[in-house]
């Protein structure tokens, strides 16, 4: 069991995809996360072990590489890729309940913000962390917020914006969601932002790139 275990995770932490993926060249020819994963759960490695043995610390370890500059986003892509291979082979169980999730995420960029490369790549960290997050896209307004939030009592919110014509936005959103949810936690992130906007427009929490969201996440009480 531990060395299939190890085997994911090293997978996921070098982006091997599957058996056909040539990267990285070192691991060529070599069984994937995919297939590895499959073969986990017909050995009966319990879903929940792959999850939190292998994916949550492979990411883990990707996600502190990319703070400390020993990777980047082609290869931290490729990672999430391999993680997001063995996350489908997992949903099934997460849909019956038989595996747990650390809590749950709306994400989305903001109301006038058509990007999405920085919150997809956060979204992808933050699932292989553990999470279940509820991606509302681009151009979010204030009320699909909200009806995320009508649908996930409890919810952490995440606010991604690049143009500093667009941040502004975050305050009307925060704004919004107070006044029919006085106890919600929101993060924001994405380029122009930065701690001291952040604290100016009532928001709960910075995060800068997504290792230090995933950290701000798993100081909440709802990830507990």
């Amino acid at each position: 069991m531990s060395n299939l275990i190890e085997q994911i995770s090293e997978c996921v932490e070098n982006g091997k995809i599957n058996l056909g993926s040539p990267y990285p060249p070192q691991m060529k020819g070599q069984p994937g996360a995919d297939e590895l994963t499959r073969q986990a759960l017909a050995e009966g490695i319990t879903p929940d072990d792959i999850l939190n043995k292998a994916l949550v610390p492979a990411m883990d370890r990707v996600g502190q590489k990319y703070t400390e500059k020993k990777i980047f986003v082609p290869q931290m892509l490729l990672s999430a890729k391999a993680m997001s291979v063995s996350m489908e082979h997992l949903k099934p169980y997460f849909q019956s309940g038989e595996v747990k999730r650390k809590g749950v995420m709306i994400m989305g960029t903001v109301t006038g913000d058509l990007h999405d490369i920085g919150k997809n790549l956060c979204r992808i960290m933050v699932e292989g962390a553990g999470w279940e997050v509820i991606d509302l896209g681009v151009d979010v307004k204030p009320d699909q917020f909200v009806a995320a939030l009508d649908s996930h009592p409890g919810a952490v919110v995440g606010l991604s914006a690049l143009l500093t014509t667009t941040m502004v936005n975050m305050s009307t959103i925060i704004s919004t969601l107070r006044n029919k949810y006085p106890d919600s936690k929101v993060i924001v992130g994405g380029a122009p932002v930065n701690s001291d906007f952040a604290k100016s427009i009532n928001a709960d929490g910075y995060g800068k790139d997504p290792q230090e969201l995933i950290t701000w996440l798993n100081s909440q009480p709802v990830g507990k």
